[in-house]
């Protein structure tokens, strides 16, 4: 019961009822990308969305699907796939708020802090 309500009355928990009924009867699947989220399009084609797996973050959305999702090519990439280059790194989400997020070298974040040898405390004589 608890999963149903938050279903109806939030829409960070996943999709909602609405966005379920809306996209069965007016969506076409036009793919799916590596982490499970769904694309698709509207039967006229004007419209475009994606249905998560899981969060709904934003920045899980892969650079491919972004640009189609945001009408910069018209084929998705399920069907004509971007060339990539060998220096491009595989896309992560935002992990700002996650265990995995970035702390810089220095930081009294990080497990072992860096020592800093150049610096020398100043005590009163």
């Amino acid at each position: 019961m608890l999963d149903f309500l938050k279903r109806v009355l939030t829409w960070w928990n996943g999709t909602t009822i609405g966005t379920q009924i809306f996209t069965a009867r007016n969506g076409v699947k036009v793919g799916e990308d590596e982490q499970g989220n769904v694309f698709y399009r509207s039967r006229t084609g004007d419209r475009r969305w994606v249905i998560y797996n899981g969060e709904a973050e934003a920045s899980r959305v892969s650079p491919d699907w972004h640009g189609w999702l945001h009408h910069t090519w018209d084929e998705p990439p399920s069907d004509r796939p971007l060339a990539h280059k060998e220096w491009e790194k595989p896309h992560l989400p935002n992990l700002t708020g996650t265990p995995a997020h970035y702390v810089p070298p220095g930081s009294i974040l990080r497990e072992e802090p860096r020592q800093m040898s150049d610096y020398e405390a100043w005590r009163p004589e």
